[in-house]
């Protein structure tokens, strides 16, 4: 099935902007404004500031001259006095002047304990940069998927930081936790990057040619456009179509917000929906009015009679290729005005 799950998301974004202006991860009475990238609600506060400086400019700040370095009271205790429970309670600088004297000190248990203890702080942020990836994520994208990688991409910002560098933590770490879930996401993408990037292109193409013209581009159009002879176009068209499919753990978001795991509308052949059958003439007919009949005829051969591209290019008197291209023309107009409990219907019928 080569319909794209871009419909079929309504439902979790509802959820991913209530999460995102949720009280559990916005600023509280701070009174920091949001930066100009976030959402309002959904900015993020430790229980201190979260840019992490040096020492030295932590102590300029506080009107301590540079022979004259304050020092934190628990600094030269160590970390192995204090629970988990009072290293979370302190506040973020405070955690870091901690981090960086057992760096210093070369303990590596406290060091571990603090950082931990740093990890609980941020963990919102790793939350709320999860959330803002969902949003542009397929359905079968889970959250705490997103947040499990991110969760390591935070561990490793903290342990290459360098306050003396003078950047601030939380920029150095957003980048470090976003490029750690996109690098799990493509590590288990089976459909190569490259691929997907020519199938945006591809589809980009189609969209603007047809408005352009008034009418679906011929081969030799599509591949000016795109900057490729048509040989290597039937190449990138026969590899985009991996990316048009979409996972049966996914769920379609019907109108009203219900949704249904796409694994249980499979049809059973020996069954008849008696309503199914009423409707699906009505059904053909919305789809399928906008189409040329070349295109209701591919359409209604490919999904109804289940022949391939090949059995009605030679039908029609077309290459494989040119079906190719006329189909996925064809799903990208009507990706923007079919309804999902319709498409279900013509494709399951």
């Amino acid at each position: 099935m080569m319909i794209t799950d871009n419909n079929h998301r309504s439902e979790r974004d509802r959820s991913i902007e209530a999460d995102l202006g949720s009280p559990e991860i916005s600023a509280g009475d701070s009174g920091r404004e949001a930066s100009p990238t976030e959402p309002e609600g959904a900015r993020f506060e430790c229980s201190a500031p979260i840019e992490a400086t040096s020492r030295s400019s932590r102590s300029e700040s506080r009107g301590v001259s540079e022979g004259e370095k304050e020092v934190h009271p628990l600094a030269g205790k160590g970390c192995a006095s204090l629970s988990s429970s009072e290293l979370v309670a302190l506040d973020t600088d405070s955690l870091w002047d901690l981090y960086l004297d057992a760096g210093e000190r070369q303990d590596e248990e406290g060091k571990t304990q603090v950082r931990n203890a740093l990890m609980e702080k941020y963990l919102p942020l790793v939350r709320i940069i999860a959330l803002k990836l969902l949003r542009t994520m397929p359905s079968s994208v889970e959250l705490d998927d997103l947040v499990s990688s991110g969760v390591f991409g935070l561990m490793d910002a903290i342990g290459r930081f360098d306050p003396d560098r003078g950047v601030r933590f939380k920029s150095y770490c957003s980048t470090r936790i976003r490029g750690s879930i996109l690098d799990q996401l493509r590590s288990e993408d089976w459909v190569p990057r490259q691929v997907r990037l020519q199938a945006s292109k591809i589809d980009r193409a189609l969209k603007d040619l047809g408005e352009e013209y008034g009418r679906e581009p011929t081969e030799g159009e599509l591949a000016t456009r795109l900057d490729c002879d048509e040989a290597e176009l039937r190449r990138r068209l026969s590899r985009s179509e991996a990316t048009r499919m979409v996972s049966l753990s996914g769920k379609w978001s019907g109108p009203d917000g219900s949704g249904e795991q796409m694994a249980h509308t499979l049809q059973n052949k020996k069954a008849v929906e008696p309503t199914e059958v009423l409707n699906e003439a009505d059904v053909l007919s919305f789809i399928t009015r906008s189409l040329t009949d070349r295109e209701r005829f591919i359409i209604l051969q490919y999904y109804k009679a289940g022949q391939t591209m090949r059995e009605i290019g030679e039908i029609l008197q077309l290459t494989e290729s040119r079906v190719c291209q006329i189909h996925s023309n064809v799903m990208v107009r009507l990706r923007s005005t079919i309804d999902p409990e319709q498409a279900r219907i013509l494709l399951s019928a």
